[in-house]
């Protein structure tokens, strides 16, 4: 069983507007005029029309669930229960932000129980909101305490995986926009990381959730992590971190021993590239090399033209120079030869050259340049300090309507942000439906049902978040119970 993480056992780094005045105890009209809103309106909802988004955080979101995964110390609490549980200092000294639609952005804001944050955001009605540490004091009361003693003390260890920063090698899409066929990067970092912070660092409670748009974010939940100072943090953003470079550095791998001698790779990385720490000269195929041959050069086909192929020739072996002399002019007389044709004349030399330049020249060549475009690209800073915001899962992107969901780790290769991610206008297009077959009341029995999201295509992302929830708060009873026995041990 792995063992907690301390920062001395990590392993050494590798190279406002007008108030809305909405009460809702008095919400009746609002929810009688949703509840009757004609289809033709309801396929052009989208968050550019503040009731819509409005009616969203009233009936859809789970308030309580979010509750429960920042509170974490919960005594009996209850997940069918509409009670609030005790909050504990997670939450009560909790920060939460707030983008308005004038873009105004409202920080150290905090609450004491999960109704009284929810009253505050039908309140304000932000574009999104975001989630911050836990401090020393209650950062709603920052101004009465000593500046010197208002610190964050407490926060998950998140990480940010952005579609953008794939543009130089992804061949389908740029800039904001993604696809079923560029998320397959997306997918293989999520799978590399996962395994990694589990087995490496031992870390049970991640959620990885759907940032709406173009990305991914990850939440670590375990207490070892929550705890963990600044430099702990950018120790494992460090050893996490192998694409390194702007985008006018040619080669962003830069591993020891990758040229003049064999080397032996750290086990985490030979897993994500063969499948396992005891693979013996790519004798395996792990997500990485997969995730090459069937993104990079199949779909992607990142190296069929010029620009493509010649950052692929600039990446070999530089003492190599007559075979990439060679490849160069072989692919230059025939422009429309496949990534994957052009891959397989790199192993055709590779395999010529003999067992030893093979083995300590082009093989790590090989490695470093399918690490380069295929293992995650992490932004390093969102991950480095405790104090950091992020957006709250369940929130709603502002540009796409799309809902920021939490996904499986496990079929996130099946998910498909432009078909799979619910948006705001078919949530409430479902629930219309829902309450014409009768499975929901009107407006005036809707405002007094807290899981109206049951009848909504959220369903299977909220359960997921629910059992996400469940273990944190299981651990953290069991937890307290062994220290009560040791307490009782004489």
């Amino acid at each position: 069983m792995p063992t907690a993480v301390r920062s001395t056992d990590l392993p050494p780094a590798r190279p406002p507007p007008p108030d809305m005045d909405v009460d809702e105890d008095d919400d009746f009209e609002l929810d009688k005029a949703m509840a009757g809103v004609e289809e033709a309106r309801l396929q052009a909802l989208d968050t550019s029309d503040p009731m819509v988004l409005l009616s969203y955080y009233r009936h859809l979101l789970p308030w309580k669930n979010i509750f429960l995964w920042l509170n974490r110390d919960v005594e009996g609490a209850n997940m069918a229960s509409t009670s609030s549980p005790g909050a504990s200092r997670n939450f009560t000294h909790r920060e939460f932000a707030f983008t308005l639609a004038n873009e105004a952005y409202l920080r150290y804001n905090s609450y004491a129980t999960w109704q009284e944050l929810k009253r505050d955001v039908l309140r304000l009605n932000p574009q999104r909101f975001e989630i911050g540490p836990v401090y020393s004091a209650k950062p709603k009361d920052r101004k009465t305490v000593q500046k010197t003693s208002f610190k964050p003390v407490s926060r998950e260890v998140v990480f940010d995986i952005d579609m953008t920063d794939y543009d130089e090698i992804r061949t389908c899409c740029s800039g904001k926009g993604i696809c079923k066929r560029c998320w397959g990067f997306i997918a293989v970092a999520v799978e590399v990381l996962d395994q990694a912070l589990r087995l490496d660092f031992g870390f049970k409670h991640l959620l990885w959730v759907y940032s709406g748009r173009r990305g991914i974010h990850c939440w670590i939940s375990d207490e070892e992590a929550c705890t963990l100072p600044d430099d702990a943090r950018k120790a494992i953003v460090g050893w996490l971190e192998v694409i390194k470079g702007g985008a006018s550095a040619v080669k962003k791998v830069n591993l020891a021993g990758s040229s003049t001698s064999a080397r032996q790779l750290h086990p985490s990385l030979r897993r994500a590239l063969d499948g396992s720490v005891d693979a013996v000269d790519g004798a395996s195929d792990g997500p990485l090399k997969r995730a090459f041959v069937d993104i990079v050069l199949k779909d992607q086909d990142v190296f069929r033209d010029a620009t493509g192929y010649n950052r692929l020739l600039a990446l070999l072996p530089s003492v190599e120079t007559e075979a990439i002399a060679r490849l160069k002019s072989n692919w230059d007389a025939q422009p429309a030869r496949s990534s994957l044709d052009k891959w397989q004349d790199i192993m055709t030399i590779a395999a010529k050259a003999g067992e030893m330049r093979a083995r300590t020249t082009w093989r790590p060549a090989m490695e470093d340049i399918i690490l380069q475009y295929t293992y995650p690209r992490i932004d390093a800073e969102v991950s480095k300090h405790m104090n950091h915001l992020l957006k709250a899962p369940f929130v709603v992107h502002p540009a796409t309507g799309r809902v920021c969901v939490p996904l499986d780790p496990r079929q996130i290769h099946q998910f498909d942000p432009d078909s799979d991610a619910p948006t705001i206008g078919e949530l409430f297009r479902d629930l219309n439906a829902a309450q014409k077959a009768g499975e929901v009341d009107d407006g005036a029995a809707l405002k007094d049902n807290p899981t109206a999201w049951e009848h909504t295509r959220l369903k299977p992302f909220v359960q997921r978040f629910e059992r996400h929830c469940s273990a944190i708060v299981r651990q953290t009873r069991e937890a307290k119970r062994g220290q009560a026995l040791d307490t009782m041990d004489f």
